[in-house]
């Protein structure tokens, strides 16, 4: 996800192309099972326990001003089952993070935003802390490091009341060891919401490390939101090339994810809320709906056809419910109606 207001291309495009000849239509395993990890570091659970419907809208909310508009999370639309905040901040320990209130924002205190995260779960929603985005900095590359990241991210669910955590690091990771940080949130907070929003170089086969985290905790990960924008043209499932901003490029992309290993119900559509928010890849809201429907219902499909249809598709995701509401709400109302009315 970017800060900027203009966006940014990926430094990585040129990395993309080279690589997207390794994407092919054929189901690779899962990966070596991670090492265990260690227990989680005593506390007292948060009560509350989110439970995200089977067909879901994720947007990010920007704790930051860099353009759009400024919103409080009681602003957000409702047509967001998940609201993911962006972002956490790395600490001086490696692994660790922390949260700090963007004065920007507009909150008189942390306790009213305390408040709100309670408002929004008392409606059915569900936030989740968001680590990483454009410039994010947390590293987690070994035991110690995973134990870290665990322990700050289950303190700030049970300080903040976050419904879990969000993996959106766009500089690498290790999937032994965030695998095993994961886990260890997992069993500190067993109702925990994860999501996770790679980039489409890093779900072009299920031996990247990214697919391999998200195969690696399948038996309690919520969605990955892949960013389907700032790519460039990239391998669809069935080995042909598509560009970015197209149904095609929706569709064939999110097809490695469901014949690779993940369930339907753990995918999702990651788009730009608007020009605005990515330097590239936005598409309107009705070619969002028309790729849903081709993957949910086999209809609206362009030029590729997945061989089955996925009802169980779990949804969409937008960057960032600051930027839709700089355009009206478009995607809450378009998109999010058309997620909560899929089979």
């Amino acid at each position: 996800m970017v800060r900027a207001r203009s966006g940014r291309v990926t430094s990585r495009l040129a990395a993309a192309l080279a690589a997207a000849v390794l994407a092919s239509a054929g189901i690779l395993a899962a990966g070596t099972a991670p090492a265990a990890a260690a227990p989680p570091a005593a506390h007292t659970p948060t009560a509350h326990t989110s439970a995200v419907p089977g067909h879901a809208v994720t947007g990010y909310w920007q704790n930051f001003d860099n353009g759009a508009t400024v919103q409080k999370l009681r602003d957000v639309n409702d047509a967001y089952d998940i609201i993911a905040v962006a972002f956490a901040d790395a600490t001086d320990r490696p692994g660790a993070v922390t949260f700090n209130l963007d004065p920007a924002v507009g909150y008189a205190s942390v306790d009213d935003f305390k408040a709100d995260i309670k408002a929004k779960q008392a409606a059915g929603r569900s936030v989740v802390l968001s680590v990483g985005g454009e410039k994010g900095a947390v590293s987690v590359n070994d035991g110690a490091s995973a134990q870290n990241f665990a322990d700050s991210v289950n303190g700030l669910m049970d300080e903040y009341g976050f419904d879990g955590v969000d993996i959106d690091l766009e500089n690498g990771l290790s999937a032994t060891y965030m695998t095993q940080a994961l886990r260890a949130v997992h069993a500190a907070h067993s109702g925990v919401v994860v999501t996770m929003a790679p980039q489409t170089i890093d779900m072009q086969s299920p031996q990247t490390e990214y697919f391999k985290t998200a195969l690696g905790i399948k038996d309690f990960l919520t969605a990955v939101n892949m960013q389907y924008y700032n790519s460039g043209s990239m391998n669809g499932c069935d080995g042909n090339v598509y560009a970015q901003g197209t149904v095609d490029f929706l569709t064939s992309l999110a097809c490695i994810q469901l014949t690779g290993g993940l369930d339907p119900s753990q995918v999702g559509l990651g788009v730009p809320a608007s020009p605005r928010a990515a330097g590239g890849g936005y598409v309107d809201p009705s070619v969002v709906n028309a790729a849903l429907d081709c993957l949910t219902r086999g209809t609206s499909c362009g030029s590729f056809t997945p061989s089955t249809t996925y009802p169980g598709l779990r949804g969409a995701m937008t960057w960032s419910t600051n930027w839709d509401a700089a355009g009206g709400d478009a995607f809450a109302n378009q998109v999010g109606a058309h997620v909560h009315s899929l089979p």
